[in-house]
């Protein structure tokens, strides 16, 4: 077992770095040292810039003079909110849209399957953008945005292994036994894809933030004032020459959290892989 976990340090280290973001968000408003709202009267200079990083501010103050800690603090949890209820949002639209497809085939199997390829055909960023300038941008338009964009991968995917799994001989003697389609689908087929479900939800969670990051950087994602990291960034890029914490800080905290995701996602591929399990006997 120290062998398995051994081979397998970085994505610990990810599944650790990943948790202490978790923490971090869930705890923002308890070691959050201002309110992320609040412009402080001596948050700026007598000039009107931002201040740098002290004893008071961590990290320094905004261009608004605001704690920029505080607001990244509370930008976790807008991110990670965004991030878990698109990828799960798409995660259970691609499932689903994927499981329907791969078995049963015929002609509603392949109408899915060719709308999957048409939304595939399109770039994710320019219609992410699109649906987003058409829509009010909010928290909740985003996640959804994000999702209706994210869900073709995973659609892709299980289709896939959905055609081999249901020609397997253990969905054939049930389906001899008289099995219906749904009860074969939820007892025989989704345990069997569940593995690759686990890993798609983690890997999907850094392209959901990262996805997020953009729009709002772009300006068409989360609405300042609520605190993202994305929209920290956009509000904060003229002051990248001048005070280049604002930028870096939360362009950072992107990238650890993108990473993390990563790492413990290519780790749980790589334990639940049958080729693994038989190594690790």
């Amino acid at each position: 077992m120290s062998k398995h976990l051994r081979r397998h340090w970085l994505g610990l280290t990810g599944a650790g770095v990943l948790s202490m973001i978790v923490v971090v968000a869930l705890l923002a408003p308890l070691i959050a040292p201002y309110d992320p709202y609040t412009q402080l009267l001596d948050g700026i200079t007598a000039d009107g810039s931002p201040l740098p990083p002290s004893a008071q501010h961590l990290l320094g103050t905004d261009l608004l003079g605001r704690d920029l800690l505080s607001r990244l603090l509370y930008g976790a949890r807008t991110s990670l909110i965004i991030g878990l209820i698109a990828n799960g949002l798409s995660i259970t639209i691609g499932t689903l849209l994927g499981v329907i497809a791969g078995y049963l085939r015929g002609l509603l199997g392949a109408v899915i399957m060719r709308f999957t390829d048409l939304m595939m055909a399109f770039p994710a960023l320019l219609l992410a953008i699109a649906l987003s300038a058409l829509l009010e941008p909010s928290l909740w338009i985003v996640a959804l945005v994000i999702a209706m964009v994210n869900w073709v991968s995973i659609a892709r995917v299980i289709y896939t292994e959905t055609l081999s799994i249901r020609e397997r001989d253990f969905v054939t003697a049930a389906r001899g036994l008289g099995a219906t389609s749904p009860r074969i689908l939820v007892h025989h087929i989704l345990p069997h894809l569940l593995p690759t479900i686990l890993v798609w939800t983690t890997l999907g969670i850094a392209t959901s933030v990262l996805l997020e990051a953009t729009l709002s950087y772009l300006g068409i994602g989360v609405r300042p004032p609520v605190p993202s990291w994305g929209n920290i960034v956009f509000e904060n890029q003229t002051y990248f020459s001048s005070a280049p914490w604002l930028v870096f800080a939360p362009g950072l905290a992107i990238a650890m959290l993108a990473f993390s995701c990563n790492l413990a996602g290519d780790a749980l591929r790589d334990i639940l892989d049958p080729r693994e399990l038989g190594q690790g006997r």
